[in-house]
């Protein structure tokens, strides 16, 4: 299989520019689109016949396709919007107490932020955020900077650890065995926000120790926007309920999360034909994206005089770098809209600038569509 402009063509996204933030939002190939769109003929055919007969095989048929990609079983998983509806779901099922406390890392998804300190507001719970440095040494740090919360000795009435497998604005591939390994050893349960992982990184739930984990289809999978998924250990579902609770309640898991009201069920049906485009693009997607990110970097910061973020076996298919000093030394004014705004007005270069730890980021994605030159125009141009 060729890679980068040569199958450009396969996507939506605009000929004409350099899209380095297939992080975000993903972004849709042609033969997805046309599958949605038969999904919809579908539905609109007939919708009552669809909605009471077809819609629940269909469902658990896509989701035992998803499941048997990521290594788990259909009937632990269900459809969400997205990561953050099913981190909210698990979140705001767990019944807190104050002083309760949540665990979570500074490098923590903005929205999910959002969400504990929502519960926390509510419940009398206290949200505490592990600092993991930034840049990094080694995967090592991750894990002492999270079991320096986790011990009962340091803090007590830790009820919850939400960690992700891979940092929205750092990049960075998290240890989440060793992680979820040295929470069970304290006894406590843990919530991994996948958003980025799904198609990006090989997965095998069941093997990861997790108790709930929440992912994006519609990010490194090529789904439709709207496809998320939420996988909850068999001890784990008895007591969990959708944000939403319609006519499934008190009827299990899979009911509750399968029927909560109309809505366009297309994104998530489409998982099929996604998971097949994605297989037929190769075994070795994940290796050459991930070879193409660290290639990425590695140019970014010796051009920029940057240190690399971290190891290079911590990264997936995306990677943030510092942008230049002189950039904010000749723009004192600037911030990341600003930077983001300069390039796509002059270079039409899509990529996310981000404010993290006082200082201004470039999150580079690398997807099957994108080649070395993209950034290298990049470099140039800051």
């Amino acid at each position: 299989m060729n890679f980068g402009r040569s199958i450009r063509h396969k996507w939506m996204i605009e000929q004409d520019c350099i899209f380095l933030n297939h992080g975000s939002f993903g972004a849709m190939p042609h033969v997805v689109r046309a599958a949605q769109d038969r999904w919809r003929s579908k539905i609109e055919a007939q919708p009552i016949r669809f909605v009471e007969h077809e819609l629940s095989p269909s469902l658990r048929a896509a989701a035992a396709d998803l499941a048997k990609f990521i290594g788990a079983q259909g009937e632990d998983l269900v459809f969400v919007e997205n990561a953050t509806a099913g981190i909210n779901a698990v979140v705001r099922s767990i019944s807190f107490s104050p002083g309760d406390r949540i665990v979570a890392t500074d490098h923590v998804y903005g929205a999910v932020r959002k969400t504990l300190s929502y519960v926390c507001d509510r419940t009398g719970a206290i949200l505490v955020e592990a600092k993991v440095p930034f840049p990094l040494q080694d995967e090592d740090e991750v894990v002492a900077a999270i079991a320096d919360l986790l011990n009962p000795k340091v803090n007590p009435k830790v009820k919850l650890l939400v960690v992700d497998h891979v940092t929205s604005p750092t990049a960075l591939v998290l240890p989440i065995a060793k992680i979820t390994a040295l929470a069970r050893s304290y006894g406590i349960p843990v919530l991994v926000d996948g958003a980025h992982a799904p198609g990006m990184l090989d997965l095998n739930l069941t093997e990861l120790g997790a108790d709930w984990y929440a992912g994006n289809c519609h990010k490194w999978l090529f789904t439709p926007k709207g496809c998320g998924f939420l996988w909850a250990a068999p001890d784990r579902q008895a007591d969990l309920h959708p944000v939403v609770i319609s006519h499934g309640y008190g009827d299990g898991f899979i009911a509750e999360f399968d029927w909560v009201g109309t809505r366009d069920w297309s994104a998530w049906l489409a998982v099929t034909d996604s998971i097949d485009f994605h297989q037929e693009l190769g075994e070795n997607l994940r290796t050459r994206n991930h070879d193409l990110a660290v290639l990425a970097v590695q140019m970014l910061a010796e051009t920029w005089n940057r240190a690399l973020p971290a190891p290079l076996t911590m990264l997936g298919a995306m990677a943030t770098i510092q942008i230049p000093d002189r950039i904010l030394d000749q723009n004192p004014d600037w911030d990341c809209k600003k930077v983001h705004n300069f390039l796509w007005s002059n270079y039409r270069i899509e990529v996310p600038i981000i404010p993290f730890g006082h200082k201004l980021w470039v999150r580079v994605s690398a997807q099957a569509y994108n080649e070395a030159e993209e950034y290298q125009t990049l470099a140039k141009a800051l």
